[in-house]
């Protein structure tokens, strides 16, 4: 059974999520083998080195802030945040570990886990992005909510979403550690899939830095006639609403042209998932 040992709500947790510190529950010990890691943890790489660093200072200092756990099923606990320190525990050979247990819906459960790995600068930029994209369609969260949420600009927000568009080839480049996100942001300024491959595996085979990569794509570019600039087409206020909530819903970028009387919406999908999540939502519609 865990044991209460105090009360509050330890470092960090009371900034992670809104409205923390007023939950009144108490840090009990619970032993490690009730707890169990999120499966839905936004975190699939854990780096042996740094959970190896963090067990050496929870042998020398104990662990300094409780996990966020919920109850599960037989009397078991679900790791909400603090899967590193749980990782971390078992090698420092720890039988217990601080936790404070409370009811969360789902929703929130996915938010906390989500935003304590994105606040981690180690996370890989493709398990943020991914992580970012799940708060937007799951939590209906806008790109200015997450940048606020995070603590990172709208444009870095964007930025690590672009990604999501890049082929798989690339993305794997990135989530293994032989490109970075600064790569990926270059590559994902082209628009053919078969140029953002060749130039990923250049600039992986010859060690490139981000600012050599961008030299290579603007000479690129420069081989093609420079298109008109066109004035943007500017939409009707209730058409700027329905693409953002398109967006919303669906978690899918969208065009949308033409006037309130007549006109054409263009959704794109990168990956099985978003095709999924708007399947999901053409359910819920009536027929």
């Amino acid at each position: 059974m865990p044991k209460k040992i105090q009360h509050g709500l330890g470092r960090g947790l009371d900034s992670l999520f809104p409205g923390a510190e007023d939950w009144g529950v108490s840090i009990q010990e619970i032993p490690i083998g009730e707890l169990d890691p999120n499966p839905d943890q936004p975190r699939q790489t854990f780096s042996e080195e740094s959970i190896a660093q963090l067990a050496s200072s929870i042998r020398d200092q104990g662990v300094l802030q409780p996990l966020l756990v919920v109850p599960g099923n037989g009397g078991r606990y679900r790791i909400v945040a603090g899967e590193r320190r749980y990782r971390a525990g078992r090698i420092a050979g720890l039988e217990t570990l601080p936790c404070i247990v409370k009811d969360i819906d789902v929703i929130h459960q996915m938010e906390i886990a989500l935003i304590e790995n994105l606040q981690r600068e180690d996370l890989n930029p493709l398990e943020a992005a991914k992580g970012i994209q799940a708060l937007m369609q799951q939590c209906g969260y806008t790109q200015e909510k997450v940048s606020a949420r995070l603590g990172k600009s709208r444009p870095a927000v964007a930025n690590l979403l672009r990604m999501l568009s890049l082929p798989d080839e690339v993305t794997e480049m990135v989530r293994d550690g032989l490109l970075t996100a600064g790569h990926a942001r270059v590559l994902a300024g082209l628009s053919d899939p078969e140029e953002q491959i060749r130039l990923a595996r250049k600039a992986a085979e010859e060690g490139m830095n981000v600012r050599q990569l961008e030299q290579l794509a603007a000479s690129l570019k420069g081989r093609k006639p420079a298109a008109k600039p066109r004035k943007p087409a500017v939409l009707p206020a209730e058409l700027n609403e329905l693409q953002e909530k398109i967006r919303i819903k669906t978690g899918l970028k969208n065009s949308l042209t033409g006037s309130i009387h007549k006109g054409k919406i263009i959704m794109q999908y990168s990956t099985r998932e978003e095709l999924e999540r708007l399947n999901e939502v053409l359910d819920l519609i009536p027929e």
